[in-house]
């Protein structure tokens, strides 16, 4: 449960960009904010990937 409490917590970019000690912190924070997304994305193509072979073989 606290997993999900922890990925549905609004978080501000801009505030941690302005707090952030050097400017190769955006970097990071830009990369970290997509890296979810991208990987969501790599798993549902997986998975449409393995159930259209597998429904080919059939």
């Amino acid at each position: 449960m606290n997993l999900l409490i922890t990925l549905l917590q609004d978080v501000d970019i801009n505030e941690k960009l302005k707090d952030a000690p050097d400017s190769s912190y955006g970097i990071g924070v830009f990369i970290g904010t997509l890296l979810p997304f991208v990987l969501l994305v790599a798993i549902a193509y997986a998975v449409y990937r393995y159930n259209k072979n597998r429904f080919k073989e059939e």
